[in-house]
């Protein structure tokens, strides 16, 4: 008699449910927003300096840790909001705060705006007609570049390596511009087979 295979993690009973609140994902996420705050005033006030790029890297390194925690546990709806509303405050946020300290030019910095908050309202849209617009590889190569380029200005070896910075940023623009074309792509072509 063979023992019972063991559940893979797809089968694996989520800890907690849609509605759950009190997740260690939501947590991580509440935490994330709550050390951001303190985190752009030393931006805007100090600028490059070794605390104020530490609280940068733990901000934004644990997003990841805060997906894999929401996989593991369960997705919930609280999460759902939260974990977007955190990851567009730290990284609009860092780009606003570097704008008006005369680092990032004002007009690259509202086009990111425009576009991440246009392709949210655009996937709340789309969900209310059933279709789903997960993050994409190029959307995560995006994430990455948009919280590198606040990074490379307040890491003290590369503060002033203005260059460097320019090109960081504009490939995180470029980035940012290109995914967001990807989604409403992604979103038409799956509305078009609803709709038909």
């Amino acid at each position: 008699m063979t023992a019972a295979a063991a559940p893979t993690p797809s089968r694996a009973k989520k800890r907690f449910g849609q509605g759950a609140l009190a997740t260690p994902a939501n947590f991580l996420t509440l935490s994330r927003i709550a050390v951001a705050l303190p985190t752009l005033v030393l931006i805007r006030n100090r600028g490059s300096e070794w605390l104020t790029v530490g609280l940068w890297f733990a901000i934004t390194a644990t997003d990841s840790l805060d997906g894999w925690l929401a996989r593991r546990d369960g997705a919930t709806r609280s999460g759902a909001f939260l974990d977007p509303v955190a990851d567009k405050l730290i990284v609009l946020g860092g780009f606003a705060v570097l704008a008006d300290r005369g680092v990032f030019p004002w007009w690259a910095v509202m086009l990111v705006v425009v576009r991440e908050l246009g392709i949210s309202a655009y996937r709340s849209v789309a969900g209310r007609r059933g279709i789903v617009l997960p993050a994409q590889r190029l959307g995560k190569y995006k994430a990455f570049f948009q919280y590198t380029a606040v990074g490379f200005v307040l890491l003290p070896p590369t503060a002033d390596a203005v260059g460097f910075q320019q090109l960081v940023f504009t490939a995180a623009v470029v980035l940012t511009i290109v995914s967001g074309l990807q989604i409403v792509r992604r979103g038409y072509t799956d509305w078009q087979r609803v709709e038909t």
